[in-house]
């Protein structure tokens, strides 16, 4: 009887102290982390091979804080900001290119593409799709991210998982009038001014951040007037506040532009050195080319002028006319670039393009026409010496027949393209997005980078009030 209590008497102590246990985790995650509930995060990060004392040994390193001035808290909007304007995406009938879900699938990276170069690297290759940004980024955020919290008093940035870009796809096609097109904006920012965290430090939403996969201009109608283009999200005085990182911005000085989402997606670093060894030993026979297909609708393009040269170059010239041709194919897209020592980004719909990003992905020297197709966009991601990784032909002088694209490219020197090939080959960490299921963290890419940018943006707007000075609206 007394060896039958004493038995239940320590099943009793380690009952408890496995409760005890498992509140201590608790409180620490509910101080630490953010998620939309402990068990979803569980679910999560387990899926993601990240288990929580990994988290914990990351962010405690020497018995130090390794999180201090990183800590980022995440809204948690109401799913009709995200998960539901995401699922509504699969009503195909609501968008100009039915495809676009399925290339959703994977955290937003698509379809895993397979055959894709060599066997070691086909697991890391997606057909991802060009506007899936505001998807991947805030996967990237919530699964790989290790300064999370829970608590807004301790974070230096605020995100806000909106999806503004799946919101104004599904009104930009159609007989949709500004009320329609504007409403969930609306109902952000009222939203958004009603949390207590807006007002924190006289910031006034100055610390707060979302993602657009979109181009600014789709988020800029300028007036109400139901035949112009898009929201006009960004034109609210408290969206004015926020920063918006997009794929392409406007002149306006709270938009960022990051990388548009390309087709490779590591977990290692060993596979991102292994990539960039075969785009320096790839043997190039082109000496350009042009993927990409005419705008005759625009009067000032330039494509179709690009298009002609490149016809009458063929044996320097690689053209993929995406009027003919399966331009969506990350198989097809990188086969001409990687054979090609040039690669013509004109503008197009708008003045950046993904194939900016595809082309430095195989070690190809982008060829610009308008500074604001890269060097006025990527800042954070791309050198301020343009001229160390691509090459500038000023759009009007071949508008105007003055110029050759063939002799123009053949006077760079072998020396300069090998130097710029190598810039470029260096950059392709730095603009591809890395896998957040991985455990590993051992190179900095797109998103460490905007995340490091926004840091430090923000930070300079904190002491600007700390030394009494007021932020201007959208700076």
């Amino acid at each position: 009887m007394a060896k039958t209590q004493t038995i239940a008497w320590v099943n009793h102590l380690l009952l408890f102290s496995l409760i005890a246990l498992t509140l201590v985790f608790i409180s620490y995650f509910t101080i630490h982390h953010n998620s939309a509930s402990l068990a979803k995060y569980l679910t999560e990060t387990t899926a993601a091979g990240v288990t929580f004392q990994q988290q914990y040994a990351a962010s405690n390193v020497a018995g130090g804080n390794t999180c201090s001035g990183r800590y980022i808290y995440v809204h948690h909007l109401p799913t009709r900001f995200n998960d539901d304007v995401f699922n509504s995406c699969r009503d195909s009938s609501l968008l100009k290119n039915p495809d676009m879900c399925p290339n959703l699938s994977n955290l937003g990276f698509g379809a895993q593409v397979n055959g894709l170069i060599t066997e070691r690297l086909a697991s890391s290759w997606y057909a991802t799709n060009h506007f899936s940004l505001e998807v991947i980024f805030r996967h990237r955020l919530m699964k790989s991210y290790d300064c999370l919290t829970n608590d807004s008093s301790l974070a230096s940035l605020i995100y806000v998982p909106f999806y503004p870009g799946f919101d104004i796809v599904r009104h930009l096609w159609g007989n949709y009038n500004t009320t329609v097109r504007d409403a969930l904006g609306f109902e952000l920012v009222s939203w958004l001014k009603n949390q207590p965290n807006w007002k924190t430090s006289g910031l006034w939403g100055r610390d707060h951040f979302f993602v657009s996969g979109r181009i600014a201009w789709d988020l800029r109608r300028p007036d109400d007037d139901d035949s112009h283009w898009g929201s006009k999200l960004m034109q609210l005085p408290e969206a004015m506040n926020m920063t918006m990182l997009s794929i392409e911005t406007t002149s306006w000085s709270n938009e960022l532009g990051i990388p548009y989402p390309t087709y490779f997606h590591p977990r290692r670093v060993k596979e991102v050195h292994r990539w960039q060894k075969r785009m320096t030993r790839q043997k190039r026979p082109y000496l350009f080319s042009f993927v990409g297909g005419p705008r005759a609708n625009m009067t000032d393009s330039i494509r179709g002028e690009l298009i002609n040269q490149c016809l009458a170059s063929r044996r320097n010239c690689k053209l993929l006319n995406c009027h003919s041709a399966n331009c969506t194919s990350p198989i097809e897209v990188l086969k001409v670039f990687r054979n090609s020592v040039f690669c013509l980004q004109p503008a197009g719909d708008s003045y950046t393009r993904r194939s900016t990003f595809d082309s430095i992905l195989a070690g190809c020297i982008p060829v610009f026409f308008h500074p604001f197709s890269a060097y006025t966009q990527y800042i954070w991601h791309l050198p301020r010496n343009y001229s160390s990784y691509s090459v500038y032909i000023p759009e009007n002088l071949v508008r105007e027949g003055i110029v050759s694209i063939r002799m123009q490219l053949l006077q760079v020197s072998k020396a300069e393209v090998v130097s710029m090939r190598q810039e470029v080959i260096n950059l392709i960490p730095k603009v591809i997005y890395r896998d957040p299921r991985s455990k590993s963290k051992d190179f900095e890419d797109a998103f460490d980078i905007a995340i490091k940018g926004m840091l430090e943006r923000v930070g300079k707007v904190r002491r600007q009030i700390e030394e009494g000075k007021d932020p201007v609206a959208g700076s």
